[in-house]
C-alpha cells in the first residue's frame, strides 16, 4: 500500500475511533452523566469546549462552531494536499491522524455546537484539560511529525 493510502486509512481510523467512542461514553456510559473513576489518576467525565484545544478561543458566538470548523477544515485540507504528496510512511500516518482529529471534532461541532472531550487525566488535585480520541490523534500526529522532522533527514543522508 502506497503511503498516502496509510495516511487516509489512518484519516478514515481516528474519524471512526473518535465517533464511535464519543457516541459509546455519551449514550451508555454517561447516561445519566456523572463522574466514573477509572484510577486515581484518571477519570472519565462529560465536557462541552466551546473552544480549540485547552478551550482557547471558546466562545458562546452563535457562528462560532462555524468558524472554528471552517478553520479546522482549511488546516485539513492543507494537510491532504501535504498528504497527496508523502512518499514516506511515518509523516503520511502522522498527517492522516492530524486530519482524521481535525474531522472528528469538527462532526461534533457541526452536530453538537462544541466538542464532546470524556478523558480526564489528573494528579495531585491538578486535572489536565479534558481531552478525547480526535485530540489524541491529533496529538499523535503531531508528534509523529515532529520525530520524522528530527530524525528522517539523518535516516536519508546513511
Amino acid at each position: 500500500m502506497r503511503p498516502k493510502h496509510l495516511g487516509w486509512a489512518a484519516a478514515l481510523g481516528a474519524v471512526a475511533a473518535d465517533q464511535a467512542s464519543k457516541w459509546l461514553i455519551l449514550n451508555v456510559v454517561m447516561a445519566p452523566p456523572r463522574e466514573i473513576e477509572i484510577t486515581p489518576f484518571f477519570n472519565l467525565v462529560l465536557a462541552w469546549n466551546k473552544g480549540v484545544s485547552f478551550s482557547l478561543f471558546r466562545s458562546d458566538w452563535l457562528y462560532a462552531p462555524y468558524v472554528l470548523s471552517g478553520v479546522a477544515l482549511a488546516v485539513a485540507a492543507g494537510l491532504a494536499w501535504w498528504l497527496r504528496r508523502q512518499d514516506r510512511v511515518l509523516p503520511a500516518l502522522a498527517i492522516g491522524l492530524v486530519i482524521g482529529g481535525a474531522v472528528g471534532n469538527v462532526i461534533d461541532r457541526l452536530v453538537f455546537g462544541a466538542v464532546f472531550d470524556f478523558l480526564d487525566v489528573h494528579a495531585a488535585g491538578y486535572h489536565w484539560p479534558a481531552f478525547n480520541l480526535a485530540d489524541t490523534a491529533i496529538f499523535c500526529g503531531v508528534a509523529g511529525l515532529v520525530i520524522d522532522g528530527l530524525f528522517s533527514d539523518r535516516e536519508r543522508a546513511r
